[in-house]
């Protein structure tokens, strides 16, 4: 026993003091982009904040609803508006920003003309909040664009296809407090290390197993609202028709869980557009586009299912408004293919066109 104790201590002496990448060292060694090594620098301290708030929530009071909605009707919790006063005062004081848009703010912040900087960035400061009080991880989730012109911000700076977003990520705050982050190079992974106070870089670069686990995430409650499509492909995974073993569902219903499982493990993540929600329910340019740049980046797939008249990449939209919807399924080839190739097909029916019509309302 002693001889084990030993080898433990000696390997945790090793983690210690490997020689890892930080995050802001990793991103000037990517990029070389100072600036942009500023806005993760400012994203990190807030994300620093917030999983600190996370571990004390229950301590210092921070369970609970605040009393409000956001602009999508959400109930808003307390620990919602202190997230988002960490991102937003964080990312102010970079001055590398123009525009930030927020899940808590109704209309998009505006830097001073006189004092704005390159970027554009859209966040959810946290995701899956209504599961906080319930000890469910949660997380941070942003996208970032790099403003076009030099004259003062405006909200069209962001209204963008996602194929434009220069870098995209989420920290989750579960048992690790982890960033996962892409610059359009593949996809990397960072743990906060809370004895040096710094994200460090623990590998290679992610990738979604090409025959990963045999799984399905979705809201099954939904199910009778769905289109015919996406109630026969989940009805496959529950009862596969090749006589294969079935799919497991596992739902925790915060996105940046169930998408980091997705990557890590494989298997397929939907949230469709059903007859009560017509554009789908996870927002656009804060949730879809950039779960879809990491997924994409990882060597899946991000479409956005029969949507408007078509079967749609996520990153090929463009938003009209910042808080615009989308329907969503990501996940590796093997299983999101076949329900794409079902929609291209003749499996629509007359209810599916009716909440799918390129004339739905936004």
């Amino acid at each position: 026993s002693h001889r084990a104790e030993g080898a433990f201590a000696m390997s945790s002496e090793n983690v210690v003091n490997a020689d890892r990448y930080t995050l802001s060292s990793f991103i000037m060694m990517s990029t070389k982009d100072r600036d942009l090594a500023l806005l993760m620098t400012a994203m990190e301290i807030a994300c620093k904040n917030i999983a600190r708030a996370v571990r004390k929530a229950g301590i210092a009071g921070l369970f609970g609803l605040a009393g409000t909605k956001n602009k999508s009707g959400d109930q808003v919790k307390k620990l919602d508006l202190l997230s988002n006063m960490f991102v937003v005062n964080a990312l102010k004081r970079s001055r590398v920003c123009a525009v930030l848009v927020s899940e808590e703010e109704p209309e998009p912040i505006l830097m001073p003309a006189e004092d704005h900087g390159r970027f554009c960035v859209a966040f959810d400061p946290l995701d899956g909040s209504s599961n906080i009080d319930c000890n469910v991880s949660t997380g941070t989730i942003f996208s970032i664009f790099e403003k076009k012109t030099f004259e003062p911000p405006n909200p069209s700076d962001i209204l963008r296809p996602g194929k434009e977003i220069i870098a995209a990520g989420y920290c989750m705050y579960g048992s690790a407090t982890e960033l996962v982050v892409t610059f359009k190079r593949g996809v990397e992974r960072f743990i906060l290390d809370p004895s040096l106070g710094e994200f460090i870089h623990i590998g290679s670069t992610m990738r979604i197993p090409l025959r990963g686990k045999r799984v399905y995430s979705c809201n099954e409650g939904n199910y009778l609202k769905w289109d015919k499509v996406m109630q026969n492909a989940v009805s496959k995974f529950k009862v596969p028709t090749d006589g294969t073993k079935p799919y497991s569902l596992r739902y925790v219903g915060s996105m940046v869980s169930d998408v980091h499982r997705t990557m890590l493990y494989g298997g397929i993540f939907m949230y469709p557009a059903d007859k009560k929600s017509k554009n789908g329910k996870l927002r656009l340019l804060y949730e879809g586009f950039p779960m879809a740049l990491l997924v994409e980046q990882a060597g899946g797939i991000a479409s956005a299912g029969y949507f408007k008249g078509e079967v749609r990449r996520i990153l090929d939209l463009v938003p009209k408004h910042i808080h615009e919807r989308c329907p969503v399924i990501l996940g590796c080839h093997r299983d999101v293919v076949p329900l794409l190739d079902a929609y291209k097909g003749n499996g629509r029916d007359k209810d599916e066109e009716k909440f799918t019509s390129p004339k739905s309302k936004l």
